[in-house]
């Protein structure tokens, strides 16, 4: 019985991992089939295309996926999504932006409401919390990539802001409005980076106890469980004893 139980236990965590990875996949397929739509099915002239491309081969992907993606946009078979960012508070006054795909708007902003008030946040207003953040453009590279030195001297040289390098890899900081341009320059001089994107980068942290901490981290889980929800940034900050109790139990 104890070897049926273990063949049990690791099927329900392939089957969970396996659940995980077709969401991922799904959120990448939106996001290529909405640049592909607004932007045309050809990366070398679609930027966006490109990097959600990037981004997607970065989760590996299948090809087949990408590709199948594109021709729903090209042949007028997907929804028409519209992009929304929802601006709210979490339990303790953390701040919490919400990035989403949707194709049907009163559906997404009634769901997300849901969940912030599920776990003591409240929604507010576009531009209640936006201005607590910078827009940025991030770009990651593998440790292969090159020393800390070499991805330095190819960051300056492509107009990034900032790098910050060590054993997992290489992180390069942007002006948002320069993340095409740089990263087009970085991968003359690296090569393709694991990941290109944009992203919201909190100016300062919210240091929040391990109560505040369980409710935020099922506010964000519950939100990036959701199919409409592309992203979702906040700028709460945990401290390791706390975040070491929090994953034991």
């Amino acid at each position: 019985m104890a070897g049926h139980s273990q063949f049990k236990n690791i099927m329900y965590r392939k089957g969970a991992q396996d659940a995980k990875r077709a969401k991922i996949f799904s959120k990448h397929s939106r996001e290529i089939t909405v640049a592909a739509k607004a932007g045309g099915p050809d990366p070398a002239s679609n930027a966006r295309l490109r990097l959600a491309i990037q981004n997607a081969r970065a989760e590996n992907m299948p090809k087949d996926n990408i590709e199948r993606a594109i021709k729903k946009a090209s042949g007028g078979e997907a929804d028409n999504y519209e992009e929304i960012r929802y601006e709210g508070y979490g339990p303790g006054g953390v701040a919490v932006i919400v990035e989403a795909l949707t194709d049907n708007r009163n559906r997404t902003a009634s769901t997300v409401r849901s969940y912030f008030t599920k776990f003591g946040g409240n929604l507010g207003e576009t531009g209640s919390v936006s201005f607590m953040f910078n827009r940025v453009g991030q770009i990651k590279y593998k440790p292969e990539a090159g020393d800390a030195e070499t991805v330095l001297e190819a960051a300056i040289d492509a107009g990034a802001e900032d790098v910050q390098s060590d054993e997992s890899g290489h992180l390069i900081t942007c002006a948002f409005e320069d993340l095409s341009e740089v990263s087009a320059n970085l991968q003359e001089r690296l090569g393709e980076a694991d990941t290109v994107r944009a992203l919201w980068l909190p100016q300062t942290m919210a240091p929040v106890d391990e109560e505040r901490a369980q409710s935020m981290l099922k506010l964000i889980s519950a939100l990036e469980d959701d199919d409409d929800v592309q992203n979702v940034y906040s700028n709460f900050e945990v401290s390791d004893e706390v975040m070491a109790k929090l994953t034991a139990a």
